[in-house]
């Protein structure tokens, strides 16, 4: 029998001010030098994380688990002597101590439940983007991994890549002096316009009450939710901040060693989701734009500084790049920093640019190390080196993602956040959607 979830109240109790652990104190490979690596979703990105993970010659694929068997078959074809579940929950509670790391690839709304009960077992958690669905389910994991002393990675994967890196040494080496203010960018979309009527027969390889999990029982409803199309919908996924701010805002929120903004507020939404209940009570914008508030650090030039967010085909005013060339273009997904000295470009999964107005702009690019995202994991979980995108650093940047998802139902409305509280202090009605309370499952 399934062993039921932890409640939710020991799940999403905060310690405000706790402690956080980043020193990777459980290296625990098995007697033979592997790692014990199991699954947790293993189609689409799952397939992607867990081959990436798996080719590390150290790693031994111990256990999988898909909630759809079809979407399971591939990864069993390939790790014939791992042992497949359809349920996390038996997984963890049957191998025991047969595993020693867990990677989970599933719709966002059960990241925290899965990574929160394989940390508490001590299992080192490899988890997708965002971290979670809700932002006191990040704080909970982040608390449960410094609780645990794991190792833990945010699959934001691009972070680790040279072009990434180097923009964060720049910023850093001042090349365009302090930083006045950040706008990030991508062109992600997952319009909806409301729950569909009726149900459809449900497929016999998918057990559909798992698949929603913690989420709110709903009826089965081909090609609207499973597989992919999840990330419409505000009861399994988080839309285009969720999908791509984790990955495009990385680079500022490492250069410029942000914490927890002050304040969020939507800017702007397309006027047809702001007056369809239908849609704006189930899925995510079209597209939006978005304004933070965080603290001053040492990298910017006053106390306060600004970053600005858009998605869905939006993007910051082109002179705000000071392009010297009237044909140019920003990309499609980036980000820019304006700094006193000019101003740098970072397209999305691409290299630094210093724009031409910009001082120092013929200096090359460091000169760094490669780096793999998935492999550097495996190495920590054995003892060597340390994960960069660890829930330490990958929760206050997944928590900002959240806030924006909160603020884009309250749109028009500045919301103040107390990191320390936990709580949007001057919208009762926004603070409800800080937390929320999880369905019991089969």
């Amino acid at each position: 029998m399934s062993k039921p979830l932890t409640s939710r109240r020991h799940f999403l109790k905060t310690a405000a001010g706790a402690p956080l652990i980043l020193s990777n104190l459980r290296a625990a490979p098995s007697a033979n030098g592997k790692l014990n690596l199991a699954a947790v979703g293993v189609d689409g990105k799952g397939w992607s994380d867990l081959t990436s993970l798996a080719s590390h010659p150290n790693v031994n694929v111990t256990a999988i688990c898909d909630v759809d068997t079809a979407r399971m078959a591939k990864a069993m074809a390939k790790f014939p002597n791992a042992r497949a579940y359809q349920d996390w929950r038996e997984m963890l509670e049957t191998e025991g101590d047969k595993i020693d790391s867990v990677q989970v690839a599933t719709p966002d709304n059960m990241h925290a439940p899965i990574s929160i009960a394989a940390m508490e077992r001590g299992k080192h958690v490899y988890c997708e983007k965002p971290l979670a669905h809700e932002v006191a389910e990040t704080r909970a994991m982040v608390e449960a991994a410094a609780k645990a002393r794991v190792v833990t990675q945010m699959g934001n994967q691009i972070q680790s890549t040279v072009e990434y890196r180097s923009a964060v040494a720049l910023i850093q080496q001042g090349v365009i002096g302090k930083i006045k203010e950040v706008h990030a960018w991508c062109g992600a979309s997952f319009p909806g316009k409301g729950r569909p009527a009726g149900a459809d027969p449900i497929p016999k390889t998918l057990d559909w009450d798992k698949w929603l999990g913690v989420a709110p029982e709903r009826p089965y409803k081909k090609g609207i939710y499973h597989p992919f199309q999840w990330r419409a919908w505000q009861d399994f996924g988080t839309g285009p901040l969720g999908d791509f701010m984790c990955h495009i805002m990385d680079s500022p929120f490492k250069a410029l060693e942000l914490t927890a903004p002050t304040s969020v507020k939507t800017t702007s939404v397309p006027d047809d989701w702001a007056s369809s209940e239908a849609a704006n009570k189930e899925n995510w914008p079209a597209w939006a734009t978005y304004e933070y508030l965080y603290p001053g650090t040492k990298w910017t030039v006053g106390n306060t500084i600004k970053a600005f967010w858009y998605d869905g085909g939006k993007k910051p005013a082109r002179e705000l790049a000071g392009f010297s060339d009237e044909k140019q273009k920003l990309p499609s997904g980036g980000s820019l920093f304006i700094g006193e000295g000019g101003n740098l470009l970072l397209p999305h999964v691409g290299g630094p640019q210093l724009l031409s107005h910009s001082k120092n702009n013929n200096l090359r690019l460091p000169k760094l190390e490669s780096r793999n995202h998935y492999l550097s994991f495996i190495d920590a979980c054995l003892g060597r080196g340390a994960t960069t995108s660890h829930f330490a650093f990958a929760g206050p940047l997944t928590e900002a993602t959240l806030l924006g998802n909160i603020a884009n139902r309250h749109h028009g409305k500045e919301l103040k956040w107390d990191t320390t509280a936990l709580e949007i202090s001057n919208n009762a009605d926004a603070n409800k959607l800080v937390k929320r309370d999880w369905r019991k499952f089969v």
